[in-house]
């Protein structure tokens, strides 16, 4: 798998990670779109206990020096991938998680996790080493109820989305609780287990509503903004949406669980392609889970592995916006 992160001077790309168990080349649109748009790139990994191994991957991010951070709930630990795809280290394990899922990181190098049992969400510094832990179970302000997914803010808060909870809550990065925003419901601004939260260059927030079939938009401080996205399964339609995921020119990829694909949409919620959805091994992407926009460009990868959350999969999808301006991989965000 060497030489995956670089760049590439035939192709104009954003790199997305994906949790898939089979991922392909082909997209739901025209077969000139799927060669114009996606193209597979490789895969490392396989299902087990071992270093390198995983069970059932939950998210993942790239640390401040460029490495991937993979968090496992049933392995309750969370594994360090280089550029190469080769393991790298490992920390947690069950003495510190439950059921380790959302991983992010600020631009200081500290790393979060947010654990989906215990509540708690932890923080460790760019070597590894554990700071603080802080929420904790309950319903109350500044608890969690199965903590999923979580990102940075452009104003440097943690952002948790907790599907227990049917809301998103804002922490600073000495773990104090800023607000909360979201209620069970299906109205605007209202939400069902919300999976996944991600930020936009401008700072505001996008939430995977998984249970009402959508991808709502918020500001920074929690205000409804917009949402895009019903229940079906034709284009810009949902049936399950998971993770989630910006590239730099604030296009959005969205994982459609219940329909085996990833959704690609303008910064206005406006359908582009998808991918994903075929019916053989080789066409469809099954079931996939999460994913990951890196920032920089470069290379997609792809990891695989014998059931959904056992692999990471790779694709490189052609740059969707300034099509003249080259971009080469950093392995940053």
């Amino acid at each position: 798998m060497r030489g995956l992160i670089k760049g590439t001077r035939t192709w104009r790309s954003i790199a997305v990670i994906l949790v898939v168990a089979s991922m392909s080349l082909a997209s739901g649109c025209s077969e000139s779109d799927q060669e114009e748009n996606v193209k597979f790139v490789g895969s490392w990994g396989t299902k087990g206990n071992g270093d390198g191994e995983f069970l059932y991957i939950e998210d993942f991010a790239f640390d401040a020096d460029g490495n991937l951070l993979v968090t496992d709930a049933l392995r309750a630990d969370v594994q360090v991938f280089g550029k190469d795809g080769k393991f790298v280290a490992k920390f947690g394990g069950p003495s510190v998680f439950e059921k380790p899922e959302g991983v992010a990181v600020d631009k200081q190098g500290n790393i979060y996790i947010g654990d989906y049992l215990s509540g708690n969400l932890k923080k460790f510094d760019r070597e590894r080493n554990h700071l603080i832990t802080f929420a904790g179970l309950g319903d109350g302000e500044g608890e969690t109820i199965e903590a999923e997914f979580m990102s940075i803010g452009k104003n440097g808060l943690v952002y948790v989305s907790e599907a227990g909870n049917h809301r998103i809550s804002a922490f600073d990065a000495s773990g104090n609780f800023k607000f909360s925003f979201g209620a069970l419901g299906s109205g605007p601004g209202q939400m069902n287990r919300p999976e996944a939260v991600k930020p936009d260059s401008h700072g505001h927030l996008f939430v995977t509503d998984f249970g009402n079939d959508r991808v709502q938009k918020y500001t920074a401080e929690g205000k409804f903004i917009s949402t895009f996205g019903t229940a079906g399964t034709d284009p810009g339609q949902f049936r399950r949406p998971t993770g989630l995921a910006l590239d730099k020119f604030d296009n959005i990829y969205v994982c459609d669980l219940g329909n085996n694909r990833v959704q690609v949409f303008d910064h206005d919620g406006k359908f582009k392609f998808s991918f994903g959805g075929g019916g053989s091994e080789k066409e469809a992407v099954r079931q996939p889970a999460r994913h990951h926009c890196r920032r920089s460009g470069g290379h997609l990868r792809r990891r695989h592995g014998q059931q959904p959350g056992a692999e990471i999969s790779i694709v490189e999808v052609r740059s969707l916006m300034a099509p003249s301006a080259h971009i080469e991989a950093s392995g940053r965000e």
